[in-house]
């Protein structure tokens, strides 16, 4: 109730709308003022206000409410819950907690984030959406992955977080399988005091994904579908048929060679090779129907999804399907006994290029690097009439005519078309189970038993005809064969937890005790290829076609079971939800460890403190919630191979007898045993606070260290033990450090809703240790011709940094090449010529050796951020989402440096044709004598960093007034696009280039810009 007097104090008293019970600790302010008292343990307030001024009161947890002043002596205010604030939990490790009272660092994308997104797979829900992670797509061919990074990398094997679904744990390969509008919210454990709860796998971070349960009350029936097309992004700017006879001419000059050709001029254009295999018009689809409901006893969720999309590259060989269903159902048995399970199936069916982002053929290489004088189909019978068209089986289009092969340009590059005609069929398939059931007791109040059993289920396999064809002279099939392959894998887990919640007064206990059991990688796989099949397409061949022995071939292979045993345990106590502590321990045995480390123990303890909730702590417009938390933990990775720890044998070992050329098949043992193998240990401290500011601002900030210690590596052992391979060790360190800041705003401004979100995640990666005298390790990333590699793991750098030489110009008269001398006179690069590059001579010994490599970028960005916009006005809703990385550099690799012939980029237009011409592009010469592109330089590092505009979405419901009457809850329509817009110095088709080593692009896949329609209707 408001009163007020002459003098202009305003009293009060301020209720809560449930229950009318005072409301202690409200801020009272007057709007476009940051004065003002606040109300006492019974919800009185005073207040010096004019008539006319605006008060607004709020407290965290309560929707604000404004009251303009006027001459009535009496008002009511009244603040209602906002349950969202006070309710909101996230899941963790075998549980839920409120958000308000999680001490570790965990971010959390929920179902409305994702609501009508075009969202294929659930890596991409995240990307962009939430701090301390990296991810980039390994392709953009339909239906491909992402490589996800939680906090950097902490191995120098397999990197991929551990992805549970339901508390099933599934292989990162197979999380395909998930339909994005079946997923409630997605939980990243990003710190040891969160992760350890799982342990020994958690290493490189945990993802949980929780999805959709039913409602009690009137069933429910949600569809959702678009309609869309794709098209490429950009193109890239490659030399016409004129330009580039023109290169190759100069090319040919500057070596002392004839021209090859008399009249570049004549050539015009040529054939666009990218306009022929990429479709401006690929079709998208996307349908999810879902039903839900259920009463007191029983509830339950299903849903059916279909996705079909088209590639935007060689479309007949480029397309994904998926299908999927699910049914989530709940049971109350007794009042203390309830029941239920989660079960998802996915078939889906893939029509790949097969190598996405290589340069070694296939369409995509092909189109960049082929010559534009070669006609794309020969339409001269003269020539048609000729070699090599008249004398092999070459491909020809519907009309007869034969797709031409350059004489130019040969090894692995070949016609697009004509490739594409040779894996027209070929397909590959997955059939996915994955669910749990699930039996939960509560004998007494806050004692609760459960027990769950998981599993994944899964098939897979391809198959593929090979005609016979001519493609050109190294590209050749003179048969068919026809192969299938079938896989089959079996993971589950029994896991069996007691928790107890008890509430004395205001302190809050909650102990949690659980067993786990696990298995993984119970699989087979079987392959069978059949040669000279009857047959010269994909349809008309089959196995029934039963050939002579001598002309099958069959493989196959058994998985090597990984099994873990688990004890772990868990204890949360707050302090009227003020001063929190959890602390908990995890004991793992993996089949992985040697038998002397069977078992790893897994700690962690975590601490907040919410300020705000003190005494002292002045109710103020400002600062309405802070809390300040902190934690440091242990947990491992046994993602360390089977078997290594013992002295395995293999096979391959043959010996000749005598000298008659016969031999037996031998065995040896591989390395020596390590029986003291074991985890690689991860070590995290994090600090973080989270605070709500002005009621509608929220800031999430964190801190952390990670140390990984005894990274699997297999140092060298001396020649004479004979072993054919080195053991596996705990030898290696990294350490990964960072900073991450996620803040969000709400806020109603009239009759518009506004809702922003964004964040930064900030990361350093560094090697500390490789073993007794190892500073770096040979090999990495092969780079085509050369003889050297691209990227290089050293002590006190980036893991995989890019390694090679340096640049320092271009040589622009035959002077400055005679006077780059070393100390006893003689020239430095002999075989240089003016327009060559000026190489760094690094190690000062006057010859450019191997040994004036450096290290010249880093592939992993350093900042990750994403910014979503929403605004809401009346039936209208606006929907902006972008994400971007930087701190990166990419290797681009996209020409063929062993095919002298291959095309160029238009940047070879600015080469150095003279003294003054060019200082970072050298000239163009046949032979390469001064190695200015077949050496690995900073000279194919470009800047990685780029801006995105992923989602751009606007949507219309209609009113409430006409659904009504239609029977319908609601009904929203949209359009969006997706990949609008990508800012980016690079020059290459895609900044965002996932894999094993990010940031390489040797002709990458790219990502495709979408337009479509929706619709959401409900029931």
């Amino acid at each position: 109730m408001l009163s007020h007097a002459q003098n202009n104090e305003i009293t009060g008293k301020v209720s809560l709308k449930s229950d009318g019970e005072p409301l202690p600790g409200v801020a009272v302010m007057i709007e476009g003022s940051g004065t003002g008292t606040i109300t006492d343990v019974d919800g009185n307030f005073t207040i010096q206000a004019s008539p006319g001024s605006t008060l607004v009161f709020s407290l965290l947890g309560m929707k604000p409410q404004k009251v303009t002043i006027s001459n009535q002596t009496n008002l009511s205010v009244q603040l209602e819950e906002n349950l969202s604030a006070l309710e909101e939990v996230v899941v963790v490790g075998y549980g839920v907690q409120k958000k308000s009272v999680v001490t570790g660092a965990i971010s959390s994308v929920k179902a409305s984030d994702l609501e009508s997104m075009p969202i294929n797979r659930v890596e991409q829900a995240l990307q962009g959406r939430t701090s301390g992670l990296t991810i980039a797509s390994s392709s953009g061919q339909p239906g491909s992955g992402a490589t996800v990074r939680v906090r950097g990398l902490t191995t120098f094997g397999n990197n991929d977080p551990l992805w549970v679904v339901d508390g099933v744990v599934v292989d990162n390969g197979g999380i395909g399988y998930l339909n994005q509008s079946d997923i409630e919210s997605i939980e990243v454990l990003k710190d040891a005091a969160s992760q350890a709860i799982y342990g020994a796998r958690a290493a490189a971070g945990v993802i949980l994904v929780t999805t959709k349960k039913g409602e009690e009350g009137k069933m429910r029936v949600n569809y959702n579908g678009y309609y869309g097309t794709s098209a490429p992004a950009q193109k890239l700017d490659l030399l016409d048929a004129n330009q580039y006879a023109m290169i190759r001419n100069e090319a040919a000059t500057n070596a002392g060679n004839t021209a090859p050709f008399a009249n570049p001029e004549s050539y015009g254009k040529g054939t666009d090779w990218q306009d022929l295999i990429f479709n401006n018009s690929a079709k998208r689809q996307n349908h999810e129907l879902s039903i839900s409901g259920g009463n007191e006893n029983s509830t339950f969720y299903a849903s059916f999804g279909y996705l079909d999309q088209e590639g935007i590259v060689a479309s007949d060989i480029s397309r994904y399907k998926r299908t999927n269903f699910r049914l989530n159902s709940e049971h109350k048995l007794t009042k203390w006994l309830k029941v239920g399970q989660n079960l998802g199936y996915a078939h889906d069916k893939s029509i790949g290029l097969g190598n996405t982002n290589s340069e070694f053929g296939g369409p995509l290489s092909s189109a960049i690097n082929l010559d534009p004088i070669t006609p794309a189909v020969i339409t001269d019978p003269n020539i048609a009439n000729q070699p090599p068209y008249s004398t092999n089986p070459v491909i020809r289009d519907a009309m007869g005519r034969p797709y031409g092969i350059s004489t130019i340009v040969a090894q692995e590059m070949s016609n697009p078309l004509a490739y594409t005609q040779t894996r027209l069929g070929n397909y590959s398939w997955s059939d996915n189970f994955v669910g749990n059931v699930y039996a939960e007791a509560e004998p007494i109040k806050g004692l609760k038993l459960r027990s769950t059993l998981g599993a994944k289920l899964s098939y897979w396999g391809s198959e593929s005809f090979t005609p016979i064809f001519y493609l050109n002279a190294t590209n050749v099939s003179n048969q068919t064969n026809f192969t299938r392959g079938q896989n089959r894998r079996f993971d589950w887990n029994l896991e069996n937890t007691i928790s107890y919640t008890k509430t004395i007064d205001k302190h809050n206990f909650t102990v949690l005790l659980g067993q786990g059991a696990y298995l993984d990688n119970r699989g087979r796989s079987t392959s069978v290829t059949f040669f000279n099949v009857p047959a010269d397409n994909f349809d008309d061949a089959s196995l029934n076609f039963k050939v002579p022995n001598d002309q099958r071939s069959a493989d196959g292979s058994e998985g090597a079971g990984h099994t873990v045993s688990s004890l772990f345990a868990r204890a949360n106590y707050n302090y009227a939800e003020k001063y929190l502590l959890e602390a908990l321990i995890r004991r793992d045995g993996s089949s992985r460890f040697g038998p002397n480390n069977r078992y790893g123990i897994f700690p962690s303890f975590s601490a907040g403190w919410v300020v705000s909730q003190e005494a002292f702590w002045p109710t103020n417009g400002v600062v309405d919630f802070l809390k300040v938390r902190g934690g440091y933990g242990i947990v491992g990775n046994d993602n360390i191979g089977d078997f290594a720890f013992l002295s395995t044998v293999g096979s391959g070992r043959n010996y000749a007898i005598g000298n008659t050329g016969s031999y037996a098949i031998g065995y040896s043992p591989n390395a020596p045993s390590n029986p003291d193998l074991k985890w690689e240990e991860t070590s995290q401290a994090n600090i973080g606070l989270e605070a709500t500011l002005f009621g509608d601002f929220n800031i999430t900030f964190d801190w952390y260290k990670k140390v990984t210690k005894g990274i699997l590596q297999n140092p060298r052992i001396p020649g004479y033990v004979g072993a054919i391979s080195n053991p596996a060790a705990n030898v290696a360190d990294m350490e990964n450090r960072g900073i991450e800041l996620e803040l969000g705003y709400r806020k109603l401004l009239g009759e518009v809703e506004l809702s922003l979100s964004g964040n930064v995640s900030y990361l350093e990666n560094e090697v500390t240790n490789l073993g007794t005298d190892i500073s770096y390790l040979s090999g990495g990333q092969s780079f085509q011709a050369s003889s050297y590699p691209i990227t290089r793991t050293a002590v006190g750098q980036s893991m995989n940094s890019f390694y090679g030489f340096q640049t320092q110009g271009v040589f622009q008269t035959i002077e400055e090449v005679e006077n780059h001398t070393n100390a006893d006179g003689e020239m430095i690069q002999p075989n240089a010529q003016p327009g060559d590059f000026i190489w760094a001579d690094l190690d000062e010994d006057g010859q450019i050796t191997e040994a004036d490599r450096t290290f010249i970028g880093n592939p992993t960005p350093t900042w990750s951020y994403g910014f979503t916009a929403s605004i809401q006005w009346n039936n209208f809703d606006l929907i902006f989402f972008g994400q971007g990385v930087a701190g990166n550099k990419i290797f681009q690799g996209l020409r063929r440096l062993d095919i002298g012939n291959a095309n160029w980029q238009t940047e070879v237009l600015n080469r150095w044709t003279g003294p003054g011409t060019s200082n970072d592009y050298p000239r163009i010469v046949e032979g390469d004598p001064n190695k200015n592109f077949n050496n690995p330089s900073d000279f194919y590092l470009e800047n990685g960093d780029y801006f995105r505009i992923k989602t751009l979405q606007l949507g219309y419901t209609l009113p409430k007034s006409i659904t009504e009457k239609a029977g319908l809850n609601r009904a929203r329509f949209y359009v969006m696009s997706e990949n609008l817009a990508t800012f980016t110095k690079y020059t290459g088709y895609d900044p965002e280039i996932g894999g094993g080593v990010m940031s390489i692009d040797r002709g990458i896949y790219p990502q495709a810009r979408s337009y479509m329609l929706g619709v959401q209707i409900g029931f």
